[in-house]
């Protein structure tokens, strides 16, 4: 049983009867005995809880920074008139801090044998599932005096999905893709490594590229074309431990470098290339593999979406011989890390020669656009020592990077923003050079 604020309205103002026209015993009790009288008739007339029916519908995926509906249908088998306030709990990430309190509580009044649907809109603010709670039911009778209250279960789960900021970056590669594809009018001789077409010879033509076979049956000179290969595999390889946890602005480093890989995903499946995913820490915790071009970007959201990062130190050898198993022929490979100097020195350095061996290697990882401003601070005695911080940082990162490109590696560090586009630039870059 629920006690309502009038309930204690009219207690108030008994126990003011009582002071001033009856105070004693009989006065007392006779006011205690009519308010209890009234609170167990109301209690008595309201509607039960626990044979209330619940059901859901509406969505069950949206990206990060939109709204989901969710519809809870109730239905009222008895025979009484339900008045009641409904609580429908989510998590707390499933709306903007402050403003659940307003969405998760309804006011219904369903009459009997009827049923009536409410909607909660969700507004997550994280990545994720978000499940919900259960539906809390204070039912009031008639006199508003009490009330019956009780909890159901009633499942439903919202995937949010990453929001892939970086599609809008995705025109201009595909015009660039299409322009080294020799699909516009716009051809890139000398690019690439796979044989495409004959055409006749024009001056200023590579001599290297006549077809003396071609010519000789023909009485034109014909040199041959060349495209950038087609079904590449390529293996985007995410690093889910401690540094990929670290917030670099608004968001983990982890969200920019999931943005990265949905780009170049998008990208090279458009591209004729097959793509993979693999989250590994110190062990698998999310893959993608062997899906069709057109299925691979909504299979790797799906897969990216629960994904967060694990607070322990990244097995790199571990992670070298998982990815080695997911690319059994030669692949470019993109390790989405971070570039401190004591997990690269100790960590992946070692691993290196395994990776390279028969494989193209691209390390793609986030700057910290903090570390550029204080780099840039000058006035002040601490605006200098943070700027020597800064620059300090900047080298440490700059000779890890010279320590990757001397085994070969391709290196791309750019701040949040910019590395989805770099990642995509660099891999279009190594098509273009015939290097996948």
């Amino acid at each position: 049983m629920a006690l309502t604020g009038r309930t204690a309205l009219l207690a108030a103002l008994g126990s003011l009867l009582v002071g001033i026209v009856a105070p004693n015993w009989a006065g007392l009790l006779m006011v205690n005995a009519s308010l209890s009288v009234a609170i167990l008739c109301d209690y008595a007339l309201a509607a039960p809880v626990r044979t209330l029916r619940f059901t859901r519908s509406g969505d069950t995926s949206i990206r990060l920074g939109e709204g989901a509906q969710v519809q809870l249908t109730v239905t009222n088998p008895s025979r009484r008139r339900l008045r009641a306030d409904l609580r429908d709990a989510w998590p707390p990430s499933s709306w903007p801090a402050g403003t659940d309190q307003e969405a998760s509580r309804h006011r219904i009044a369903v009459p009997a044998g009827e049923q009536r649907r409410i909607t909660t809109l969700l507004r997550p603010t994280r990545r994720g599932d978000r499940r919900a709670e259960r539906v809390t039911v204070r039912s009031y009778g008639p006199l508003g005096l009490a009330a019956r209250q009780g909890n159901h279960l009633v499942p439903w789960t919202v995937r949010v999905l990453p929001p892939f900021a970086s599609r809008r970056h995705l025109p201009s590669r595909l015009a660039r893709l299409r322009e080294l594809d020799g699909r516009t009018s716009v051809l890139t001789r000398g690019e690439g490594t796979e044989f495409d077409t004959l055409r006749e010879y024009v001056p200023g033509d590579d001599t290297r590229s006549i077809d003396w076979r071609a010519t000789a049956r023909q009485s034109a000179v014909a040199v041959r074309t060349w495209r950038p290969e087609r079904d590449r595999h390529i293996l985007i390889v995410l690093d889910t431990g401690r540094t990929s946890a670290g917030r670099v602005g608004d968001v983990p480093r982890l969200d920019a470098a999931m943005d990265a890989a949905l780009l170049l995903t998008a990208l090279a499946t458009r591209a004729g290339d097959r793509v993979d995913l693999l989250a590994y820490d110190r062990r698998t915790r999310a893959q993608v593999q062997g899906r069709a071009a057109g299925e691979a970007l909504s299979a790797m959201v799906n897969a990216l979406a629960p994904l967060e990062s694990e607070l322990v130190e990244t097995d790199a050898r571990g992670l070298s011989a998982t990815a080695l198993k997911h690319a059994p022929r030669r692949s470019l490979i993109v390790l989405l890390t971070g570039l401190d100097a004591a997990p690269i020195e100790e960590g992946l350095l070692p691993v290196l020669p395994q990776l390279t061996r028969r494989h193209t290697l691209l390390v793609a990882a986030v700057a910290d656009p903090h570390v550029e401003k204080m780099a840039e601070s000058r006035g002040t005695v601490e605006d200098v020592y943070d700027a020597a911080a800064g620059t300090q940082a900047q080298i440490q990162r700059g000779r890890t990077s010279e320590q990757l490109q001397r085994h070969g590696v391709t290196v791309v560090d750019a701040l949040p923003d910019d590395l989805a586009p770099a990642v995509a630039d660099a891999y279009l870059a190594l098509k273009a050079a015939g290097r996948l």
